[in-house]
């Protein structure tokens, strides 16, 4: 690699928050996990919504919530296997059941036939493990009487019998339970917004995190631009055009293709998909979270777990690459994405290519050493002059040979 493109490299900093809230920096895969009262039916988890059903026809599923089975040790311990280093757990969806025991409301997880504070039996297994945990809150709540329905996305098309619709009450709802999440479970890490589509903006509630929890990193899903972006799915196309997240971002997806909450049929993304949607991701400096939503009985269904297994195989074979510093795109050719690591260069190849070689334009110098970090095999790599199409002049590039075709996820070693 030439002293031009090293330097280009070395340009490239790290994002930092420069407190405590850094971790998020150094444990960049994660497991979300969806659960409530809507993996009893398995449907999704807005089936209240989706299906415009009343409360009375939903709600009265807490009284079957009874997860026998759930043992957090056993979910974490797929998170381990994996490669994941921190967990967000859905506390309160769209739904408004709490998975905690929230002195709120008595709709919640400890008023079921389970009766058990789940979300305080993670807790402290991932306290046990020192697991960084992040909780997930909706501002949307399809339950509580004063939350203001008015037919926006997620919400009830309006007041139903018995609410008493007052958004500044709502709010303090809010805040009372956030405050209770913050002081109830030891450290939390995250507190992961989402569905304010009421948009209200009110600083005070970062302020109130950020001195209860001075680790905790928030993102830009609640009451303000929080600390992170968390671009959903494919859904967000802007960033297939960028090299290098200018700002923290956590991307997030699920195994399942359909919904995040358990669902009976349910169709899978392959693990080919996944692996490279997580490359992209995370070779632009950003963090990845995956989530697979847990059956009514509290375990992770078996194809899920067969799906993770399959990831995380890959992941932890290529996952010094990963994790290196983003280092953008050092070619011309958009299907190539590099990090580094002081003077070794990781190169992420996030889709097929044509023939059997890869060429590095405009890179011309030869590594000492390139290593397909997918299977540890050393890849035949040599600096070559090729005739450019249509111009008989040389074109000098490096050029690598040995990419298994088809290969998802390919990330090869170069040692300069």
């Amino acid at each position: 690699m030439t002293r031009r493109e090293f330097t280009r490299l070395a340009a490239v900093g790290p994002l930092r928050f420069g407190d405590g809230r850094d971790w998020f920096f150094q444990r960049r895969f994660g497991l979300f996990v969806h659960w409530g009262l809507y993996s009893i039916r398995g449907y999704h988890e807005q089936e209240l919504y989706r299906k415009r059903l009343k409360r009375e026809e939903y709600e009265p599923l807490m009284r079957q919530f009874d997860p026998v089975k759930y043992r957090p040790a056993e979910w974490l311990d797929v998170m381990e296997q994996v490669g994941m280093q921190y967990v967000c757990f859905t506390t309160k969806h769209i739904d408004g059941f709490c998975m905690w025991d929230s002195a709120e409301t008595d709709y919640k997880v400890t008023r079921t036939p389970y009766g058990r504070d789940v979300l305080k039996m993670l807790a402290d297994e991932c306290r046990r493990r020192d697991v960084p945990l992040c909780l997930y809150y909706s501002v949307v709540d399809e339950h509580q009487k004063n939350y203001p329905h008015s037919g926006r996305p997620y919400e009830l098309a309006g007041p139903q019998a018995g609410d008493e619709p007052d958004l500044a009450a709502y709010l303090e709802y809010v805040r009372r339970q956030v405050r209770e999440l913050c002081t109830g479970y030891g450290k939390v890490s995250g507190i992961w917004w989402d569905a304010n589509v009421l948009q209200v903006r009110d600083a005070s509630m970062r302020a109130m995190i950020r001195a209860l929890q001075p680790s905790a990193v928030i993102n830009n899903r609640g009451f303000d631009d929080g600390d992170f972006g968390t671009p959903e799915r494919d859904y967000d196309r802007g960033i297939e055009g960028v090299s290098v997240f200018p700002k923290p971002t956590e991307a997030c997806e699920s195994v399942g293709s359909q919904s995040w909450g358990f669902r009976k049929d349910e169709d899978y993304y392959s693990a080919s998909y996944l692996k490279r949607s997580i490359q992209k991701t995370m070779a632009k400096g950003g963090n990845y979270l995956l989530n697979a939503g847990p059956k009514a009985d509290g375990t992770l269904p078996e194809k899920a777990v067969n799906v993770l297994g399959e990831v995380g195989r890959w992941y932890k074979a290529v996952e010094e690459g990963l994790t290196a510093e983003p280092a953008g795109r050092l070619t011309q050719d958009a299907r190539l994405l590099f990090t580094r690591r002081n003077k070794t260069v990781y190169l992420h190849i996030t889709a097929e290519f044509e023939s059997e070689a890869i060429l590095l334009r405009p890179m011309a110098e030869r590594p000492l050493k390139a290593t397909l970090l997918n299977t540890g095999k050393e890849l035949e790599a040599e600096v070559a002059a090729l005739p450019k199409l249509w111009n008989q002049t040389p074109d000098r590039c490096l050029r690598l040979r040995g990419v298994p075709e088809g290969m998802a996820g390919a990330v090869v070693k170069l040692e300069f």
